[in-house]
């Protein structure tokens, strides 16, 4: 009953496709209208992927549209294929191909640099289709007498004609793009793609390359442009020079906004809703010269009055009422326990389930050193944040980095995960080198780091967190898996179901991360490095921020978590710390001051002296 309420969206597309000609027929749309708007939303389900799921606004879609729509036409009009199909097939691979180009640049920034080389892609685009590939493209004038599709062979071969027959073969066309869209935006690449929205950084820290799943979803609307280009010439016997056009691009961006972003079929509402507006404006008397102005506050009141469009806002709307009960239970749950200043995990930590995947496989070398700082600093300008410190965390241990503050540890934890590059130094993992790998490639090596401050991906729940850093190890940095559901990998989800027992969060599974209490977040941000399956975790001050009871919790998880692997852990709270570790190493104004046991460091002078306020004039550091 469950699977088959996910088809429920795939049903209503295809029951509103039947009806649209006969229902929407009395309110002025045509045929021809109605198929210009599944032209458009054929654009807008590759764009919403993203724009909607991935978060990256591009306004260069106009260029992949024009691409697919003239190369579609020219083997056509030139005699070069002979066949609709396999011109749209070469059309839709050509604008890929350049979706794959412009995006290699594109996707090497973010927020507006990525969105103002898409624009710059588009209007070179613009211009070489009208000035250098005129030959090819007609220039101003477009490329005229573009055959329509031909189904059937022989006499008994069929020409879909302008009319009922060209709308039936757009609809079939857009409803297999609804469902191979649906089916990737739910797939492990789709989770991925959402969480990058959510929190870019913390996708790559998790292992996740996060470059290359941008590019996946670039080109992934780059052919869904190029079809409905290619679609368009067919449709209307001529391919017209305005598909490049920088309005096109604009005018993609605001139906998707109209619509609402992130639903899969806004862009195809919004598409209905401008077009309808735009044709009827101008046969009102009066509005003949005014209709864009109209248009405009048409869309100013829609987007003020619907900030998240109108699907947007529906969808929104029956979530919320769907799950009202489930989440005023959730929000009960957790102002309970901050109110009283508790923490689910007090249980008996011996219950625990231990992580069912495997650990990264180990690199050769010491393999009873896991992990090794060598002469690691980092300098920003005459700031020395860390100064040449070296030493070597045992394997299967717990092994802390402490300091008062300034002293360099969370600039040296970067360094260990290759989040900052060092200005010196190395760090080695199992005898191999990370430092220079990236942030990704350590995390495949076998690196975890829990931050600071949290960073998790808020609107998601329990459950699809840990799933975002489960699949990281299950599949590797990059996998093309577009058509199987991401709860489909039995030993992710048994992963996910290990580390939930793990944190105490079993019955907080469906519950969004922003509705955790705090001490609950703080687990959920281990939980989503242990997820990872590393060999060697680091925790940034895992116990900061919490109540005695949350840190008592929290220390009987760390100690059961290194039973499997090696921790590294950075904290202030020295009482913790000499409970939990086996070795501590100190750092005092970037430089290390003290590596030793944790009775050696207790009765160590110059750590004394740092902790009470500063070495004296005569020690050493």
């Amino acid at each position: 009953m469950k699977r088959a309420r996910t088809y429920i969206p795939e049903l209503v597309v295809l029951l509103t496709l039947v009806a649209a000609p006969v229902v929407l027929k009395p309110l002025g749309f045509s045929t021809d209208l109605l198929t210009r708007v599944l032209n458009w939303g054929l654009i807008g389900l590759g764009f919403d992927i993203l724009f909607g799921l991935t978060g990256l606004l591009s306004f260069g879609q106009a260029a992949f549209y024009g691409v697919g729509g003239f190369v579609t036409a020219y083997l056509l009009v030139s005699g070069a294929l002979g066949s609709v199909w396999l011109a749209l097939l070469a059309g839709t691979g050509a604008a890929g191909v350049f979706g794959l180009v412009v995006g290699w640049f594109a996707v090497r920034r973010i927020g507006i640099y990525f969105t103002m080389i898409t624009l710059a892609f588009g209007q070179m685009a613009y211009f070489v289709e009208n000035s250098i590939l005129t030959d090819y493209t007609g220039g101003e004038n477009g490329i005229a007498g573009v055959p329509v599709p031909v189904l059937g062979f022989g006499d008994h071969a069929f020409r879909i004609t302008a009319g009922l027959p060209m709308y039936v073969l757009f609809a079939v066309i857009f409803f297999l793009g609804y469902v191979l869209a649906r089916r990737i935006v739910r797939s492990p690449v789709g989770a991925v793609l959402l969480a990058i929205k959510e929190n870019t950084g913390r996708v790559a820290m998790l292992g996740h390359n996060v470059r290359a799943y941008k590019l996946t979803a670039f080109v992934l609307a780059a052919l869904y442009a190029g079809l409905a280009g290619g679609l368009l010439g067919s449709f209307q016997s001529y391919m017209p020079p305005d598909a490049f056009s920088l309005e096109t691009s604009g005018q993609l961006v605001v139906q998707t906004i109209v619509g609402g972003a992130g639903t899969l079929i806004g862009p195809l509402v919004g598409a209905t809703v401008w077009l309808w507006l735009r044709d009827n404006l101008q046969l009102i008397p009066g509005f003949a010269m005014l209709w864009k102005l109209v248009l405009g506050i048409a869309f100013i009141v829609l987007v003020i009055g619907l900030r998240r469009g109108i699907c947007g806002e529906i969808v929104h709307w029956w979530n919320e009422r769907r799950n009202q009960a489930a989440l005023r239970a959730a929000e009960a749950k957790t102002e309970a326990i901050e109110a009283h200043n508790i923490d689910a995990a007090t249980g008996d930590v011996t219950k625990r389930a231990d992580v069912n995947l495997p650990l990264a496989e180990l690199a050769t070398g010491d393999s009873e050193t896991a992990l090794e700082a060598r002469s690691l600093a980092r300098y920003y300008g005459g700031l020395k944040a860390v100064d040449g410190v070296s030493f070597k965390v045992r394997r299967g241990s717990i092994h802390a980095v402490i300091g008062p503050n300034g002293a360099g540890k969370s600039t040296l934890f970067k360094m260990l995960l290759d989040e900052v590059s060092p200005t010196a130094g190395e760090v080695l993992l199992f005898g191999e080198k990370v430092t220079g790998c990236g942030v990704s490639r350590a995390a495949q090596l076998g690196i975890a780091k829990s931050n600071q401050l949290n960073q998790l991906f808020p609107n998601l729940s329990v459950r699809k967190n840990l799933r975002i850093a489960a699949l990281a190890r299950s599949r590797g940095p990059l996998r093309f898996d577009l058509l199987r559901p991401a709860d489909s990998l039995a030993e992710v989800e048994a992963q996910i179901a290990s580390i939930l027992a793990m944190l105490d969060l079993v019955e907080r599974a469906d519950t969004p991360a922003h509705v955790l209490a705090y001490g609950e977040k703080r687990r959920l941000e281990i939980g989503m490095a242990l997820a990872t399956s590393p060999n060697v975790l680091l925790l940034d001050e895992p116990l900061a921020g919490m109540s005695p009871a949350e840190r008592a919790a929290t220390c009987a998880f760390i100690r059961h978590i290194a039973r499997a692997r090696t921790v590294v852990i950075v904290e202030h709270d020295l009482d913790a710390i000499f409970g939990l570790a086996e070795r501590i190493t100190v750092l005092y104004e970037g430089r290390l001051l003290a590596d030793g046991t944790a009775d050696e460091i207790r009765r160590n002078p110059a750590v004394q002296d740092a902790y009470l306020g500063g070495l004296h004039a005569h020690e050493p550091a």
